[in-house]
């Protein structure tokens, strides 16, 4: 039995973005949650299945009490960092097309810039504990500093300059302009980021993501239940998990400029049948500008190596051939820290044209991936409009 199109992508929402929510991290994940299963035109009591994100500090039990569901017929987590989302996307399909939910919810957030820095997050995490132990008594505190070696690797094998980091920055902060929620929406150019600060050679403060505070969350419908629903459902057309050798610590891979994407992506291609060219719109894990670049080439759209003159004239920018993190990203929306969850929702509000400004023409078909950084996990979910059901 194939998962292709067995579940849909039927409800959306978010909260607002900010350096200081002043709200809990459960009060964040309710609002967003409310919002996602009001967008399907469902109730709280219609979710049977719930895949929460445990490192929160919000587990399934809280939305049984505060939504008075009578019936939970399946809760999960999918731990995997920035992966965490778009894995626990492929887990809610398997779900649904089995029949043992009809409606599954995948909520997460937290007060990311209000809340504990990232080093003790990343402490908390048991698939840091090699990092942890060995990596970070010698400094390496924080993930700029643990990916700042794939970078200068890919930079020294293939001449991968920082102006091109540059280029991925400019083009998200260029689709922030255009969304109302976006945390940094200022212009910026290849001078600013050349001249703002260095963190962790060769990455600089504009190469880095944000910190924020704030919750999404998506409902997953089986494919029977979503043509009924409030909205155009969006297919899960294909979906995929993939781990990279030494998955641990980033330093102790044989290439350490190749991600779990790589063997991901032609999974989720396969499942789908469909190619890199019949994308029209990719929404990528952002963490690092240099993270956007290697997935590019991981994710099929050019060979490893030319990625960084694929970012180059604008092609991932708005009106380019192909955009990339169309709603700013983590570099410019908010933090990834809600894991990969904004992107998924940024490619469901493209399919279904709610996009405004920033709207992809004629998108049918698009690629939501999420990293899971030094966690090592990559999952990537490609979603499109048409359907034979």
């Amino acid at each position: 039995m194939g998962l292709k199109e067995r579940g849909a992508i039927t409800g959306i929402g978010e909260t607002a973005y900010s350096r200081n929510s002043g709200k809990s991290v459960v009060a964040l994940q309710m609002q967003a949650s409310l919002a996602a299963i009001a967008d399907a035109g469902l109730a709280p009591t219609d979710i049977d299945g719930i895949i929460a994100y445990a490192p929160s500090g919000v587990v399934a039990e809280d939305f049984v009490t505060n939504f008075g569901i009578p019936d939970l017929r399946f809760s999960a987590t999918t731990p995997m960092g920035g992966a965490s989302a778009v894995a626990a996307v492929q887990c809610a399909l398997a779900v649904v097309a089995t029949g043992v939910c009809r409606h599954v919810l995948i909520p997460l957030g937290r007060n990311g810039a209000s809340g504990s820095r990232i080093s003790a997050r990343v402490r908390e995490m048991p698939q840091f504990r090699v990092v942890s132990e060995f990596e970070m008594p010698v400094g390496a505190l924080a993930p700029a500093q643990l990916y700042a070696p794939m970078a200068r690797r890919h930079m020294e094998l293939y001449g991968t300059t920082s102006r091109q980091f540059g280029e991925i920055a400019v083009a998200t902060r260029r689709h922030a302009a255009l969304h109302g929620n976006a945390i940094m929406t200022a212009p910026i150019t290849i001078e600013d980021h050349q001249a703002s600060r260095m963190i962790a050679d060769p990455l600089r403060l504009l190469d880095c993501s944000l910190e924020s505070d704030g919750a999404a969350a998506v409902v997953v419908s089986a494919a029977e239940r979503a043509r009924d629903l409030a909205r155009r459902p969006v297919y899960v057309m294909g979906a995929a998990e993939g781990h990279p050798d030494s998955p641990s610590v980033i330093s102790q891979r044989p290439d350490l400029t190749t991600l779990g994407l790589a063997k991901a992506a032609p999974r989720a291609f396969a499942m789908a049948g469909v190619g890199p060219a019949d994308i029209d719109v990719a929404e990528i894990y952002d963490c690092f500008t240099f993270t956007v670049l290697c997935e590019i080439e991981d994710l099929g759209f050019c060979p490893k190596g030319e990625g960084s003159r694929f970012v180059e004239s604008g092609r991932i920018a708005p009106g380019g051939s192909l955009p990339v993190n169309t709603n700013g990203g983590g570099l410019s929306y908010c933090h990834p820290g809600m894991y990969g969850l904004f992107l998924l929702i940024e490619a469901v509000r493209q399919l279904r044209g709610e996009c405004g400004a920033r709207q992809v023409p004629d998108a049918t078909t698009a690629i939501a991936h999420g990293n899971g950084g030094v966690l090592s996990s990559q999952s990537t979910v490609i979603l499109g409009t048409g359907t034979t059901l």
